[in-house]
């Protein structure tokens, strides 16, 4: 309780401090055909704040209260230059650019003007603060402290969002996952990577690449209706001074991989060996590799994680900005876990032994040109190139205590053993050319339009599954591809665009009124292939490996010649996926005194097609057309009390759509053997959202805010234990409402801030959510019942994927000198929640036969990270992320028919190792 008391004085008396902004500039010298001036003094005149210039002729004021000022230029032997009414304005930069020389500068040869770094904490709040909707964002300045190595780190440091590890590694905005969020890069839609998300990783967007992430909670008829829980948009870097040069090198080993019998036995896929670079090639294909390529994994040396990245960019003259930036990285991970699966709450599969090695290269690349006509008219160039190559290897049961496919009696000893090797090769391209026009004071045009690309391949998926003990090895016995390689490809192609004018109207001192309209468009392709190529011999036991490390020997051209071995071929399976979007909308924002309304409309022509030709449906070829054409309304109000207290309320209606993977019947089979499969009679959700915010800004650096939120989901979509299968996921509209309600509380306090001396900063936001849906059951026209969603007696249960908790906080220390030393402490908590909802197995017994609810448990994830500046150019940092190596547990509550006792228990455990690290940067 003391600690809590003195935690609040101390945040009350930092309320007192004032607000600051910063003056910067580049001097040049005139004597000298605009060169780099040095060394000259720059001083707030009537004042001891000053400074220099430094050997590009940059100089900066920074904490310079908000006012009116003249600022003097001198140089020896040059002429003293004095710039009068200089504002400076809280939270802004204000640039001042001129030049020096025997003579005076005339006045139309000095550049002033008010700018926003979005990099910096206080832009970021200071656009926060004058936004009518409720956004969140977070600079490249603050990820650099915080240790943030990507956007989804970033997401983490931002109120009510969250980053399971357990869920491969998904962003969930207020309890809600995947496909309530929508993902943009500078406004503009970007594909996803992986068959199984909507959304794309954002751990592939190193910060690297990055200028701010922001978080829009609510939503305006300027964005996509096709999200609930908030919209990502990632902010692409770009050159904020004259020029820059920097190098980037870092490493880091993870506890799991340095430890005993891993270091020196860390093993990768035979689809290693055709990485060259961070680039993935190959001429054998999946059908010729069954006996032109291994089967076997190998090893590889110094499995330590290392990265190096480039970023070089220049001005020039006072038009034109280039910035190039290019990386690669490298990283290593091995679990080692357990996985068991339950079916009518009797134990189905067990592997005690569930071990995984990863290894990911990531190549990435930013290319931005930004051009200006004048000061009113400027075109933007973004290139944005992602190649990540994933390589995995799954081993379970070489304990020999595995049960998994249940093809074996008990009487003969054997346990069974699985090796899944993949190699995931994706390649991703967006290219965007966007404009802002100023036509008048009254009048902006903004506009935007993008290509993408994305392949997503699995070229040679390699699988086996054999029976064993100390005296035999034996093939799996069932359906001809338990010893498999398998091809998987997916090509989307994407065109899309906005435009929008605002129009002004009025402007007053406190009254305003604009109108924007615009439209967007979308148009989204995909083309996805998956096909088998299985082994099988002639009869059991015609063949045994020696052991399951020599599987590979038994698989010779010569033995498929003299028919001990067979190759089946399995029909391919494809879809191929349409979506065009095309809205139109209109927002009028009016502000009269204290009061801001914005409220628009939205219309949203959705179609999407999906064509299937897949193995698990009779007949195999169908397709499905989904059709939505609605309104969605939205209004956001904002109450500005005074300068630094605020109050938000906002309202909209948006939609949920089903993605193509959803929808397509196509089976996708995880290391384990647990498959999920679309279902092609989902429908989209509507979700009607509330929200309701106070903000206080003490300073430019500091919030206060408290939200309260509602939203109500109209036929949500929900990842399902299918009926009659265990280990079979699919999609459902499991229900006619789903309800998610709760509290924000979002703090970034100066604990210790005095000038020249060293500070400690406290970033704290905290979220409790309730949650709930109910569980339908389904009757036909005639009142027939066809199916139920419920099971044990239940009519409702949680929300798959929200948490009743999410808490994010950081503590950041600086010692503020010149090179200064900081350190920051960040702790991440979310609770417990609903991986996949449970089912019946048999829908007329659903009290009693029935698949319980798999439920993720909630871990805390601590991080370390320290860092030095040794002198202007050269910083130095340490790093200890994931300190408390948490065990990621999923489990199920278990209640077997003979014993009628219901306990808890585990289906998937691991680890992700303690990750301790260096980094260096050098700036030229």
């Amino acid at each position: 309780m003391k600690r809590i008391v003195l935690l609040i004085a101390l945040f009350f008396s930092a309320l007192a401090m004032s607000q600051t902004g910063t003056i910067e500039g580049t001097l040049t010298d005139k004597e000298a055909l605009g060169e780099p001036l040095p060394f000259a003094n720059i001083i707030i005149k009537g004042t001891t704040t000053g400074t220099t210039s430094d050997f590009d002729g940059n100089y900066i004021l920074e904490n310079v209260p908000a006012g009116t000022y003249i600022l003097e230029f001198s140089f020896v032997g040059y002429e003293t230059l004095e710039i009068a009414d200089v504002a400076v304005e809280a939270g802004k930069f204000t640039r001042v650019d001129a030049g020096l020389g025997v003579s005076a500068a005339a006045l139309d040869e000095v550049f002033i003007r008010v700018q926003t770094s979005r990099e910096r904490v206080e832009a970021l709040l200071l656009e926060q603060k004058k936004a009518v909707e409720i956004k969140e964002s977070i600079g490249a300045e603050e990820m650099g402290k915080l240790g943030v190595s990507n956007a989804s780190a970033a997401t983490t440091k931002i109120s009510g969002v969250n980053k399971t590890d357990g869920s491969g590694g998904d962003v969930y905005v207020r309890g809600l996952g995947d496909r309530y969020l929508s993902t943009t890069l500078n406004g503009l839609p970007v594909p996803s990577d992986d068959i199984e998300r909507k959304n794309i990783d954002l751990e592939l967007f190193p910060t690297r690449l990055i200028e701010s992430v922001s978080v829009s909670k609510t939503t305006s008829p300027g964005i996509s209706a096709d999200q609930s829980s908030g919209n990502i948009n990632i902010s692409s870097k770009q050159l904020n001074k004259s020029e820059l040069l920097s190098v980037n090198i870092s490493g880091s080993a993870n506890s799991n991989v340095v430890s005993e019998g891993v270091f020196d036995n860390f093993k990768v896929s035979p689809n290693n060996n055709d990485i060259t670079l961070g680039f993935y090639s190959s001429d054998v294909n999946a059908r010729d590799a069954i006996t032109q390529q291994s089967w076997s994994p190998e090893v590889i040396s110094a499995p330590v994680n290392r990265s190096f990245g480039l970023t070089a960019g220049k001005k020039f003259g006072e038009n034109l900005r280039v910035l190039i930036t290019a990386g690669q990285s490298d990283e290593y991970e091995y679990r080692d876990g357990s996985f068991r699966q339950y079916r009518s709450n009797f134990l189905d599969d067990i592997i005690p032994d569930a071990i995984t090695w990863s290894r990911t290269l990531t190549t990435s690349g930013l290319g931005h040109i930004e051009l200006k006509a004048n000061e009113n008219h400027v075109i933007r160039f973004n290139s944005l190139f992602i190649n990540k190559v994933q390589d995995q290897v799954f081993e379970g049961g070489r304990s020999g205590n595995a049960v998994i496919f249940e093809e074996t009696d008990p009487t003969e000893g054997l346990g069974q053993f699985i090796r899944d090797q993949n190699l995931k090769k994706t390649l991703l391209s967006v290219t965007q050319l966007s404009g802002t026009h100023d036509f008048s004071e009254m009048n902006t045009l903004d506009w935007a339009a993008g290509y993408n690309f994305l392949g997503a391949d699995e070229p040679k998926r390699i699988r086996n599954e054999v029976n064993f003990n100390d005296e035999i090895v034996q093939l799996g016995r069932t359906g001809g591809f338990q010893q498999r390689k398998s091809l998987q490809r997916i090509e989307d192609i994407e065109y899309n665009g906005r435009l929008a004018d605002v129009h002004t109207f009025y402007e007053g001192e406190n009254d305003l009124f604009q109108l924007a309209g615009g439209v967007n468009f979308r148009n989204k392709t995909r083309d996805f292939k998956s096909q088998f190529f299985g082994v099988e011999e002639a009869f059991t036991n015609a063949i045994n490996p020696e052991s399951i490390d020599a599987i590979s020997d038994i698989f010779t051209a010569s033995r498929f010649e003299n028919g001990i071995l067979k190759l089946n071929t399995l029909q391919a399976d494809r879809y191929e996926g349409d979506l065009q979007s095309v809205a139109g909308f209109i927002d009028a924002t009016g502000t009269v005194g204290k009061f801001t309304v914005s409220a628009g409309l939205r219309y949203q022509k959705d179609d999407i097609d999906v064509r299937y030709d897949v193995g698990n449906i009779p007949g195999r070829l169908g397709s499905e057309s989904k059709d939505y054409r609605r309104l969605y309304p939205s209004v956001n109000l904002k109450y500005a009390i005074n300068e630094k207290h605020s109050i938000r309320f906002a309202n909209s209606s948006t939609t949920t759509l089903p993605e193509f993977k959803e929808i397509a019947p196509f089976e996708y089979v995880s290391p384990v053997g647990q498959v999920t499969r679309g279902n092609p009679d989902i429908e989209a959700s509507i979700n009607y959202n509330y929200d309701l915010k106070w903000e206080y800004f003490p300073t430019t650096d500091q919030l206060f805010s408290l939200t309260g939120f509602y939203k109500k989901i109209e036929d949500p979509i929900s990842k399902v234990q299918d009926r009659g299968s265990a280990g079979v996921f699919s999609y459902f509209n499991a229900g006619e409402r789903a309800e998610v309600y709760g509290i924000e509380l979002e703090t970034r306090v100066n604990i210790l801030n005095v000038e020249d001396q060293p500070s400690l900063k406290l970033n704290l936001n905290a979220s409790r959510m309730w949650h709930k849906q109910d569980l339908l059951e389904i009757f036909d026209a005639n009142g027939n019942f066809v199916r139920t969603f419920r099971y044990k007696g239940l009519t409702e249960t949680d929300l798959q994927g929200a948490s009743d908790w999410i808490v994010n906080t950081t503590f950041n220390f600086s010692t503020n000198t010149e090179t200064p030393f900081e350190a920051a402490l960040t702790g991440n908590y979310a609770s417990d929640k609903v991986y996949a909802l449970g089912a019946p197995e048999i829908q007329t017994a659903s009290e009693t036969n029935y698949n319980d609810a798999i439920v993720e448990k909630g871990f805390v994830r601590l991080d370390l990270i320290l860092s030095k500046e040794l002198n202007e150019n050269l910083k130095i940092g340490l790093s200890g992320k994931n300190l408390l190596n948490p065990e990621i547990e999923r489990t199920q509550l278990i209640r077997p028919s003979t014993t009628g006792i219901e306990t808890e228990e585990t289906v998937l455990s691991y680890t992700k190792g303690i990750q301790i690290g260096f980094n260096l940067n050098y700036s030229f």
